[in-house]
């Protein structure tokens, strides 16, 4: 259930709130340090005080946002793209007073953004936290990470980590297109053992798995198009063995959404998943297009463990 947090139109005599603003400088063709004055002024209107950290490097976005909750602010937002909304969530995820959080997207994809809501508009996206209309969400637990929106094992998992950000700054989208046509000739089955609390799912050849918290996952809106970032649920799509030609098609399926019926895919929900691999190779897990780990790997949806702002 969304609900209002009073008092966030700052009036005479009003409590001044506490942000802290953990951004990516390199996001969006820089965006947001050329908007930095422009943001801090919005949120200023709307009753925080804001403080900034812009992050240098890996890890940078989890750390600060572990002393943000330290310190007690009553907001966090992230300002970046979902790199940097996956390093704040998980800085914040096994904290017992976890505060709200905010975005502002202007990454490459923005696929939890899309998945709430939140427009790709610096101006529109403070207005949403300035509003202070919330909801809470839920958040995927794999091992000892946590992801908003995806994630998954497989070859072509790792093409989201192996894109240069400077190549993403330069061309967006089509830098992860590029990196996927080079390494589809490359695409190699691994069998697999995948089972859930009920049983075993699935022990086969496998091409890649795919978590879902939400629909939108890879800049496509149709990938998971039945998941709902608040049902307490999973979305778990896996493709079976196939060929480079059977491959191709299946891309072209899942643009239109209609992979799902295809003979190569098993599609199912669950709110635990264990996956194994029974072949020599190690497979790779991306979290929200992030490198996070290797297989086994266990899996929970954590129902609601997140409020974040929405329109």
């Amino acid at each position: 259930m969304s609900k209002k947090i009073k008092g966030l139109t700052r009036k005479k005599g009003q409590e001044v709130k506490r942000a802290r603003l953990i951004y990516n400088p390199s996001s969006g063709r820089e965006i947001i340090r050329r908007r930095l004055p422009d943001i801090l002024n919005l949120l200023e209107e709307a009753g925080y005080e804001t403080s900034t950290f812009a992050t240098r490097g890996e890890h940078d976005a989890t750390e600060e946002a572990e002393r943000a909750v330290a310190r007690g602010y009553d907001v966090i937002i992230a300002a970046g793209g979902d790199g940097t909304i996956y390093e704040v969530v998980n800085g914040m995820a096994e904290k017992k007073a976890r505060p709200a959080l905010g975005i502002i997207p202007c990454g490459t994809s923005n696929d939890f953004a899309r998945a709430i809501g939140v427009p790709r508009s610096v101006e529109r996206a403070c207005r949403i936290i300035s509003k202070g209309q919330t909801k809470k969400v839920d958040l995927g637990r794999i091992n000892d990470r946590y992801f908003m929106n995806i994630a998954g094992g497989g070859s072509l998992t790792e093409l989201t980590y192996e894109v240069p950000s400077k190549l993403k700054t330069l061309i967006g989208q089509l830098a992860y297109y590029m990196k996927g046509l080079e390494k589809l000739p490359s695409l190699r089955p691994t069998r697999m053992r995948l089972e859930t609390k009920r049983g075993v799912v699935i022990d086969d050849e496998i091409m890649l798995f795919l978590i879902a918290n939400s629909h939108s996952v890879g800049g496509f809106d149709k990938l998971a198009p039945g998941a709902d970032i608040s049902d307490g649920k999973l979305d778990c799509i896996v493709v079976k063995k196939a060929s480079l030609p059977e491959i191709i098609r299946l891309a072209t399926l899942t643009i239109r959404g209609e992979h799902l019926r295809d003979p190569h895919i098993l599609h199912f929900q669950t709110d635990y998943l264990k996956a194994v691999s029974l072949g020599d190779e190690t497979v790779q897990l991306n979290l929200d297009g992030e490198l996070g780990g290797q297989l086994p790997c266990e899996c929970w949806a954590l129902p609601g463990h997140i409020e974040v702002f929405v329109p």
